[in-house]
């Protein structure tokens, strides 16, 4: 990873200070709440949906890049995240997939390649199963929580109810504090304070309560049945410097998805796409156009 470099991408103007979204405008989803939206460049779509408690402007390195590659990007912040409407319901797989809907079916869009990053796996497997994928090209899953978080009798790999419960806990009692301790998971260790800011930046704009609403979603929801519905070309990718549930619940997800693929990171944290942009950019593209 190159780090002075990545700093040096984001002192060019990619940063911006945490007030504001860049939001190129909003959809209205079937509950009328506002989602805040990225919107940028022409050509094929690549539509991106973010991780738990970020925002579209996590996708900064992407977005723009892409954008110059000829690609048309959208990105938008989730219900309770970004600058999106934050309501106090609504945090639940289906709703979520609902909104990724009215992004698609508000700008129209066709020959998607749809990506979804860690929780955004989810809302990418819910859509397929309960929309189907008329719209959809091709969907490449980021360090993935499918396709079942929770350990239970039937799903012994998956993680411990206990454990969501003091991450919950911990989140409740100090939020401001249990998302700088979550930063050397996102972007590896001995990261500059300057990139821990700007994530913190991103992060810090959700709602408390969407945030416990939406950790407890991801964890308790069942997609094992929705991985069926992913039959068109399915690309995982994920670091093998990450949280040890991610690899495994990525080797999972590309055993649920016949004929997907599966590239690791090696070295790479959680937030792969931003500490090892160029790559990622290039196989996303790569993918996007084959």
């Amino acid at each position: 990873m190159h780090r002075r470099t990545l700093l040096a991408s984001f002192a060019a103007g990619a940063l911006l200070p945490t007030a504001a979204p860049a939001a190129a405008g909003i959809v209205m989803t079937r509950d009328q709440q506002r989602l805040a939206l990225i919107d940028r460049g022409a050509g094929k779509p690549v539509v991106l949906i973010h991780g738990w408690s970020l925002g579209a402007a996590i996708w900064t390195l992407q977005v723009d890049w892409l954008a110059s590659q000829g690609v048309r990007v959208i990105a938008y912040d989730r219900r309770g995240h970004g600058g999106s409407d934050k309501p106090a319901t609504g945090y639940d797989f289906d709703t979520l997939a609902a909104d990724l809907a009215q992004v698609l079916d508000q700008l129209d869009l066709h020959d998607v390649t749809l990506v979804g990053h860690s929780m955004g796996a989810g809302e990418v497997a819910r859509y397929l199963a309960t929309w189907g994928g008329r719209r959809i090209s091709r969907v490449l899953l980021v360090a993935p929580t499918t396709p079942f978080a929770l350990k239970t009798a039937d799903n012994p790999e998956g993680v411990d109810r206990a454990v969501y419960d003091r991450l919950v806990a911990t989140l409740e009692a100090d939020p401001a504090a249990y998302l700088v301790s979550g930063a050397p998971g996102f972007f590896g260790r001995n990261v500059e304070p300057e990139l821990v800011e700007w994530g913190l930046s991103i992060a810090r704009q959700a709602s408390v309560p969407a945030l416990v609403k939406c950790l407890r979603a991801f964890s308790e929801t069942d997609f094992r049945t929705d991985m069926r519905a992913l039959t068109m070309p399915t690309l995982i990718v994920y670091g093998t410097a990450d949280l040890p549930p991610t690899p495994r619940n990525a080797m999972r997800t590309a055993a649920a998805i016949p004929g997907s693929q599966i590239k690791a990171y090696e070295g790479a944290p959680h937030g792969l796409f931003i500490t090892e942009h160029a790559r990622f950019n290039r196989d996303l593209l790569e993918f996007a156009q084959s």
